[in-house]
């Protein structure tokens, strides 16, 4: 069973507990991390999407955010986002990479293998910067099928377009494209 503090609207901790698929039946906020990973190539701003599990309780098969997760009850967004690029990519990547972004409140509400879903998230942003000493990605396959480079602005039009299957949010992606200074290539 994976634990989550239950937050108030800013993502602070309550001081109470929820078990994940409560929280997600149930619409109980609690928090996230979200780490897009960037680079430049060719002249281009890249940003790295990775292509969730067909198993995964929510959006299987979609294309996402470079790496994410849940925070577990008594651990914060830094240490978080980077064990989600380790767990998830096979990154270690220095606290110090961690450029952040800003703070997201998600509220979805939907059905996933025929099971009701209402996730209420407090979600911390980061980007970092992909440098090759990080290392190759080495996946981990329960979560990430598959990750892809994709120009920023294919990205952010394949997106607002519904071109490929995503569950990216465009508002996200029009956030870090501020704090990146990204202006079309």
């Amino acid at each position: 069973m994976e634990w989550l503090d239950i937050v108030d609207e800013n993502g602070d901790p309550t001081g109470k507990t929820v078990e994940r698929s409560f929280a997600h039946q149930n619409g109980v906020p609690h928090r996230t991390a979200h780490v897009w990973l960037f680079r430049r190539q060719n002249g281009r701003t890249e940003i790295l999407l990775q292509k969730r599990s067909e198993n995964k309780d929510s959006f299987p098969g979609c294309y996402d955010i470079s790496s994410a997760g849940h925070i577990p009850a008594g651990v914060g967004y830094i240490p978080s986002a980077l064990r989600e690029l380790s767990e998830e990519l096979g990154l270690s990547v220095p606290e110090e990479a961690l450029e952040y972004c800003g703070i997201k409140r998600v509220s979805v509400d939907d059905c996933f293998h025929g099971i009701p879903y209402h996730d209420r998230q407090v979600t911390r942003i980061y980007v970092v910067w992909y440098k090759p000493e990080m290392g190759e990605f080495v996946l981990q396959e329960e979560e990430v099928s598959e990750v892809r480079w994709m120009s920023f602005g294919a990205c952010l039009q394949g997106v607002q377009d519904g071109n490929f299957p995503n569950c990216i949010d465009l508002q996200e992606l029009e956030t870090l494209a501020e704090h990146i200074g990204f202006t079309a290539e």
